[in-house]
């Protein structure tokens, strides 16, 4: 048997993923070790493995950023990226590497398991010290691409001759230009605990850094680059583990023999619902759909507005049992929850630029299983003729109907446990 060490950021779209993960390894007969902030110690420790506390590190909670980076909220966009690489990706870097450094020597695994965007073994892999690593993506990839345009800026791929010299152009000035602060900011901290220089973009230094990188989806939701590194395996989407002791509310009826809308700003980016959910219950009030709304966790008061009939209101339902009845979703962009859209054959209108929304959301156009509103701020009026496309033109529900099987054909945790057991033996 092997000994495993999770290490992922404190957030919960990137922690989920791994829980199950960690979880099959223990029933397996592994070690394992997960390291996390007190947030999500009870998560972890049902998976069966031993939880290690953050020491050196803050121990941030996710869901309130706005506590920790008051600041963050001034920034939007590319920008409010570049604030959240700073100072929450690689911020916390040299406080994550010096927490490691000693569990490792109390913990001597054969693998680290990370996400794809947790920097705190970069500074053991450029100094030697790092075991095998293995990353798992839980966001579009943001591996630089002589076929794609570089992450963060929503473009869709291209291998023309012309594309490729738009796409040459634009990494280098995303590189030398527009993140050039991120990668001197990212420098100077590894400076300052005596590690070397990133020898390579900072948005792909996780992905890079690793012996191997499991991306969360299939092919057929990611760019085809003719350039990927062979350390890279498409093993399925990430879902979250199903819960069962969810109670329907009393309501669930009403779906039955209606055309059901769900909308939803995930669990992040849901400060200000007047962006999306608002808007969106807006745009449906007078059209023959029932629409499900949901928060997110936040309070259900935040939805400030008198609900119209049509609209069933709550703070969270869990995809596996909400999705299977829904006919559209209308989404902010979040990966997970675009994929398990997608799973569940269901089409999508997505509206998000914040994050790795832009990305999500350009994916959803590329693949053909929804519509993208290329904003964060859609009119009511864009919201309603999206829905109305998805739902009466027949091709999107063509393509998300042929990805569904293509997702529902991969299993995602049973493949990553195969290749991470091979890593480990290496």
């Amino acid at each position: 048997m092997s000994k495993f060490l999770f290490a992922a950021m404190p957030i919960q779209g990137h922690i989920s993923p791994g829980l199950p993960i960690a979880k099959r390894l223990v029933e397996l007969g592994h070690e394992v070790m997960w390291y996390s902030t007190s947030k999500y110690q009870a998560k972890i420790e049902l998976t069966g493995a031993r939880f290690a506390k953050v020491l050196s590190a803050k121990d941030l909670d996710d869901g309130r950023f706005e506590d920790w980076f008051p600041e963050r909220s001034k920034f939007q966009g590319v920008n409010q990226m570049k604030f959240d690489l700073k100072h929450i990706f690689f911020g916390e870097m040299p406080a994550y590497a010096a927490d490691l450094t000693r569990l490792l020597k109390e913990f001597p695994a054969d693998v680290v398991v990370m996400d794809a965007a947790f920097t705190g073994m970069l500074p053991l892999k450029l100094t030697g010290m790092a075991p095998k690593i293995a990353a798992y993506g839980v966001f579009p990839m943001t591996l630089s691409s002589r076929d794609t345009a570089p992450f963060g800026l929503g473009i869709p791929p291209s291998k023309s001759a012309v594309g490729r010299i738009r796409n040459k152009l634009l990494n280098g000035l995303v590189e030398k230009v527009m993140f050039a602060d991120v990668q001197r900011h990212a420098n100077k901290l590894l400076s300052t605990i005596n590690v070397p220089k990133l020898p390579y973009f900072a948005l792909t230094a996780p992905a890079l850094a690793s012996d191997l990188f499991l991306q969360g989806t299939s092919p057929s939701f990611e760019y085809p680059r003719s350039d990927l590194p062979s350390t890279v395996r498409f093993v399925g989407p990430y879902l979250p583990s199903r819960q069962t002791e969810f109670t329907l509310p009393s309501w669930w009826d009403d779906m039955k023999n209606r055309t059901v809308v769900h909308v939803t700003q995930g669990t992040i980016a849901n400060e200000d619902f007047h962006q999306l959910l608002i808007p969106t219950i807006q745009a449906l009030a007078g059209e023959d759909v029932l629409v499900v709304a949901t928060t997110g966790g936040k309070p259900l008061v935040n939805v400030d507005i008198p609900l119209p009939d049509n609209v069933r209101l709550e703070s969270f339902i869990p995809h596996h049992v909400l999705l299977p009845n829904v006919a559209a979703i209308v989404t902010n962009g979040g990966y997970g929850g675009v994929q398990q859209a997608i799973y569940y054959g269901v089409p999508i209108v997505t509206a998000g630029k914040t994050e790795d929304k832009p990305e999500v959301c350009a994916r959803v156009e590329w693949s053909g299983v929804g519509i993208n509103l290329k904003t964060d701020r859609p009119s009511k009026e864009k919201i309603l003729h999206a829905v109305k496309q998805v739902l009466n033109q027949p091709q999107y529900k063509k393509k998300v109907s042929d990805l569904s099987r293509e997702f529902q054909s991969m299993d995602a945790i049973e493949n990553t446990i195969k290749e991470l057991s091979r890593l480990a033996l290496k």
